[in-house]
């Protein structure tokens, strides 16, 4: 019982200080579930970040609902998604139901621009580190070099190209050269 009240109040306090939706979560999960309380390792939390963006829904929900089922199972991954989900819906609601024209107040209005520079701030935060922390071989980091100047041009001539495409493409040509070089033997397999 302990660790699922842990899970709702980590990721709780996650949602309701991190403004900018999932990729700007990304490095308060990192530091929450990897270096303070060692949930997960940092290649999880990689993998988990790959396998969110490629999944249906928001980053952020997506890693705190792995995070959470490999702490408690079912009942762990239920309780993280609502400690991530129950905070900003309860803003939100609030919100809604008091301040018709919200944004129209300057100091509000004021605040959302520091806001969106601490935004970008906390994404940049979660690449770096994420690049840090990535392996040091030539593949990956080709691929990750090739993929950002597809996106830089992509949005710098304005093509019509979807991101999803771009992450299926670098997706594809890694397999294949995985595939080309020949898969490494299993650990742990049997010695003859």
């Amino acid at each position: 019982m302990n660790i699922l009240l842990d899970l709702f109040l980590t990721f709780a306090k996650i949602g309701v200080f991190t403004f900018g939706g999932g990729y700007a979560m990304i490095s308060m999960i990192e530091h929450n579930c990897v270096e303070k309380k060692q949930w997960i390792t940092h290649d999880e939390m990689m993998n988990i970040t790959v396998i969110a963006e490629s999944t249906p829904g928001p980053i952020a929900i997506n890693c705190a609902t792995f995070t959470g089922y490999k702490k408690a199972g079912i009942l762990g991954s239920a309780i993280s998604t609502l400690g991530m989900v129950l905070p900003s819906f309860i803003i939100i609601f609030i919100i809604s139901m008091f301040l018709d024209n919200f944004l129209e107040f300057t100091i509000i209005a004021n605040a959302f621009k520091g806001i969106k520079i601490a935004v970008g701030i906390l994404i940049l935060d979660a690449a770096i580190t994420m690049i840090k922390k990535m392996q040091k071989k030539m593949l990956p980091r080709a691929i990750m070099i090739c993929a950002c100047a597809a996106m830089l041009c992509i949005s710098i001539f304005s093509l019509n190209f979807s991101s999803i495409a771009l992450m299926l493409i670098a997706a594809l040509v890694s397999l294949s050269i995985f595939i080309a070089k020949g898969a490494p033997a299993q650990k742990g397999g049997a010695a003859k």
